[in-house]
């Protein structure tokens, strides 16, 4: 059984059957979904419905002036909250994020769901997991990043030195996979880019991916699943790398939002969300 999930699922903004998400996570603990930003973009950008959607983002997504990458945080955000929601069994507009030290995304009140997400050029990008921890990130396959500067800053000595037995069409491909393996374990263990790429490292492809020291020897066990993979979207290649972590606790097969709460409890938050989707209907109509 693969920890990191199944294949990546391409998923709609509308029509999206998300019963091929809910098996991975009951089969794997681990879902990855992918869309794109011209399909997940608001149709109405200072409307209602993406206010509603976006809770207390909102007043962030306000403050962002490029509109380009206003529009990137809104249809990212949609994207993250829709596929947590079918993951919950739960309504977009219940669900809250909300973001650590480091800005790394959470589900308030959801600690039976770990979230991770990435987005570039095209390509939105979301990790779901109830095993522990996950990471995700995307780049264009044919960015270009190999440069004998930047290598140091990317790669241990280990890397560098595989990197240059390798045919030179080979290196920026396999620098462009060590990165976005990089960032996905460190946004899994909330780093983001405060942890340097060159204290750690990961073999070739030829081999199962494992976290490495410096010098190239096992740096964890296998509580850590990695891979990558190579997605086609809109006619352009992207390398996506998953990192998860497992805790130890096994998958959590029931993921329902309310099974978090007691009784009770679930009926006073779920008479207090009924009562606030009936005001934002009476908005949405008006």
């Amino acid at each position: 059984m693969n920890a990191a999930g199944g294949d990546l699922v391409e998923v709609t903004a509308e029509d999206t059957d998300w019963a091929e998400v809910r098996e991975d996570l009951r089969r794997h603990g681990t879902a990855v979904v992918h869309g794109r930003l011209a399909d997940w973009r608001p149709r109405a950008p200072d409307g209602p419905a993406l206010r509603a959607v976006l809770g207390r983002d909102w007043s962030r997504y306000r403050a962002i002036g490029h509109p380009d990458i206003r529009e990137r945080y809104a249809a990212s955000r949609r994207l993250l909250k829709h596929a947590a929601a079918a993951a919950l069994r739960a309504e977009a507009i219940d669900l809250e994020l909300a973001y650590g030290p480091t800005g790394r995304p959470y589900l308030r009140g959801c600690d039976q769901i770990d979230i991770s997400l990435s987005h570039t050029d095209d390509l939105l990008l979301v990790g779901l997991t109830t095993r522990g921890l996950i990471g995700v990130d995307a780049e264009r396959a044919d960015r270009s990043i190999y440069a004998r500067g930047l290598t140091r800053l990317i790669c241990t000595p280990h890397e560098s030195r595989m990197l240059t037995r390798l045919p030179e069409p080979e290196r920026n491909p396999s620098l462009v996979r060590l990165w976005t393996l990089k960032e996905a374990y460190s946004k899994a263990i909330g780093q983001g880019m405060q942890f340097r790429f060159n204290e750690f490292g990961f073999g070739p492809e030829s081999r199962p991916v494992q976290l490495n020291r410096p010098d190239g020897t096992p740096g964890a066990g296998d509580e850590w699943t990695l891979r990558t993979a190579v997605l086609d979207s809109g006619g352009t290649a992207f390398v996506v790398s998953v990192a998860v972590y497992d805790a130890g606790l096994g998958r959590t097969l029931d993921t329902e939002i309310t099974t978090m709460l007691d009784a009770e409890a679930a009926a006073v938050i779920r008479a207090a969300l009924e009562a606030e989707r009936r005001d934002w209907s009476q908005i949405l109509d008006d």
